[in-house]
């Protein structure tokens, strides 16, 4: 029975997160963008509620809430109310960032923003605008990261303005030390693919840089029950029913199946695709649908002459997924390619379990393999990310 996992202790490598956010700081924008786009800048306003972030003159709003949970109850959990002087520090200022994840027995984490997860047209349509704002914040989580030790890890943000646009801040970023980017469009702005896009997925494939589609973009629908029309956010059972929806995978079918089925990846079969806290449970139902789908439509329909491999053939090699509390994607492991999926905190969301994240993982893993569990844990996100972190815990 040595070889099984039963608890935390017998951990003797560093765990690695696959995906944890920061806040940005309230002068990120300010301070950031050239001054003529300072009024339209995002800016933190401060009142009755909470703290509220502004885009581009008022046009959206998004609150200080849940995305700044860590160390609270859950009776405490709200969308609103929330501030920058009450959140933990380690939202934002990268030694307090380190001082928790040391709390929290983690190593390193994967990090991705939050006023952006709803992808970089949150910033303003207008294109120099959204471009600016897009960069002052890939600069600021390149400086946030910078003196981490490795243990930060920088996702960028890709601007959905355009192939150009989306090809020079992917190489922007690759020059700037960043491990992965943010996509919450195709490559040519919309949220389908097309052929013009071809240069984008080359660089990246080229370079073996992993792209991720995090919940909250490519959305094609405004969530149900969430706010009302004055942006004010509206606590009812249609939220927890859209939240349950999103944490199943729901919000991430549509793009996956655009991709699975786009022909992509005959051209681009080295081509890395991340879904970021959608979890893994409802993979291997997609997965076997989609061959069922292929193998009796794709003569009528055309696919067999744009894809040469099945579905669940590609999704294997060319996706990867990260999961937070999900037993039944665990159970259902042995359907998944188990060196391309990542356990992650979500800190400081209102999904991280943090400081106590190992009594979630000796819950989650307690009875597997000892070396599945380390797959999960530090190999497959270390290999992913190409993270330079050490073979043994300290001490160990």
């Amino acid at each position: 029975m040595s070889d099984l996992f039963h608890d935390v202790g017998s951990i003797d490598y560093p765990i690695l997160d696959a995906d944890a956010h920061v806040n940005e700081p309230p002068n990120l924008w300010q301070e950031g963008v050239p001054a003529k786009w300072r009024e339209r800048a995002p800016r933190v306003v401060h009142g009755e509620r909470g703290d509220v972030w502004e885009f581009d003159g008022g046009r959206e709003k998004w609150p200080v809430g849940l995305t700044a949970t860590a160390g609270q109850s859950y009776f405490q959990f709200s969308p609103m109310g929330q501030t920058y002087a009450t959140m933990r520090p380690g939202s934002f200022d990268r030694d307090a960032r380190l001082r928790d994840l040391d709390a929290d027995g983690i190593w390193a984490q994967v990090l991705y923003p939050s006023v952006t997860l709803k992808g970089a047209k949150i910033y303003s349509k207008e294109r120099e605008l959204q471009l600016a704002c897009v960069r002052a914040y890939n600069e600021w989580i390149t400086a946030f990261c910078a003196g981490s030790g490795g243990r930060l890890v920088p996702q960028a943000i890709i601007p959905t303005t355009g192939v150009d646009d989306a090809l020079a801040e992917l190489a922007w970023a690759m020059k700037n030390g960043h491990k992965g980017a943010v996509i919450s469009s195709f490559p040519n702005g919309s949220l389908g693919p097309d052929e013009v896009d071809r240069p984008f997925w080359a660089r990246a494939e080229e370079a073996g840089f992993p792209l991720a589609v995090h919940i909250g973009s490519f959305l094609r629908r405004p969530p149900a029950g969430a706010q009302d029309k004055s942006g004010s956010w509206v606590g009812s059972l249609a939220f927890v029913a859209r939240a349950a929806w999103t944490k199943a995978g729901g919000q991430t079918l549509d793009v996956v199946c655009d991709l699975l089925f786009s022909g992509l990846f005959e051209d681009f079969p080295r081509l890395k695709i991340v879904l970021v806290e959608s979890n893994i449970g409802w993979i291997p139902t997609l997965l076997e649908q989609s061959d069922d789908m292929f193998r009796r439509y794709r003569w009528w329909t055309g696919a067999h002459e744009k894809m040469s491999e099945l579905p669940s053939t590609i999704f294997h090699r060319n996706f990867w997924a990260t999961f937070m509390v999900d037993r039944a994607g665990i159970e259902l492991r042995h359907r998944l390619n188990g060196d391309h999926i990542c356990w992650s905190t979500d800190y400081p969301h209102s999904g991280t379990d943090w400081p106590n994240s190992s009594v979630s993982i000796e819950a989650l893993f307690r009875g597997l393999p000892k070396a599945e569990v380390k797959r999960f844990l530090h190999d497959n996100c270390k290999a992913l990310y190409g993270i330079d972190a050490p073979e043994k815990a300290r001490g160990r």
